[in-house]
């Protein structure tokens, strides 16, 4: 696979010597298949942990060379959890429920990093819920595409955004480097909401994080700018 020449603009975008923007984008569309599939075979009934050790097998399935950060699957209340918080208890799915699946595979040297959120049964407000965290992702996504646009204030948008649709957005996360593996072996990157300059393609985790205002659930999505 051709490798392709990034100029980093800032020192927090630096790539190992092994970097691809063509990689990147592969390993990309493998997390998303593998998510996709994981999500498929979620139901009803399935404890956290059930749900996460069956991720596990569906990731080695699809050719994952190891993970950069654990699996991560939160079910209900959980889903109002952020990244570095653990889990209460092992929550069983129910038959009207939410859950989301936040990922790190490695794919062709490569961090992979996505999550989305899904629902069971016919909760209209979950089923909102996890719709919301999608477009406004998608309304994030599109701001940083129409201009120059630095990571901070992408996050400004993000909460505006978030506010007109009716959602509260969580601003304890905000985003993340990647790279070819492993991306902590570089400068540090931090988070996107800290960037002053405009985040380069190839290189920025989006996160949203949302909640319900009044009930306890709340959905995740996240994907790469590109």
């Amino acid at each position: 696979m051709a490798m392709t020449t990034h100029h980093a603009r800032h020192p927090r975008e630096a790539i190992g010597a092994n970097y691809s923007l063509d990689a990147m984008r592969a390993a990309q569309a493998q997390t998303w298949r593998a998510l996709e599939a994981i999500a498929a075979a979620i139901t009803p009934g399935m404890r956290e942990s059930e749900a996460i050790a069956l991720g596990e097998d569906i990731l080695a399935h699809h050719g994952m060379e190891l993970d950069w950060h654990p699996l991560v699957i939160r079910f209900g209340p959980n889903t109002l959890k952020i990244f570095s918080e653990k889990n209460d208890g092992d929550l069983v799915l129910g038959e009207d429920d939410i859950f989301f699946i936040d990922m790190g595979p490695v794919f062709l040297g490569h961090e992979g990093d996505a999550g989305a959120t899904f629902v069971t049964g016919h909760d209209a407000e979950m089923a909102a819920c996890a719709k919301a965290a999608k477009t406004l992702f998608e309304r994030v996504r599109k701001i940083w595409h129409d201009g120059d646009v630095g990571g901070i204030a992408l996050y400004e948008a993000a909460a505006h955004e978030a506010e007109k649709l009716g959602w509260e957005l969580n601003l304890e996360i905000k985003g993340h480097r990647v790279s070819d593996y492993p991306h902590r072996a570089l400068p540090p990157g931090g988070q996107l909401g800290t960037l002053d300059d405009v985040p380069g393609a190839g290189l920025w985790v989006l996160e949203i994080q949302i909640r319900h205002p009044t009930r306890p659930f709340g959905a995740f999505y996240e994907d790469l700018l590109d």
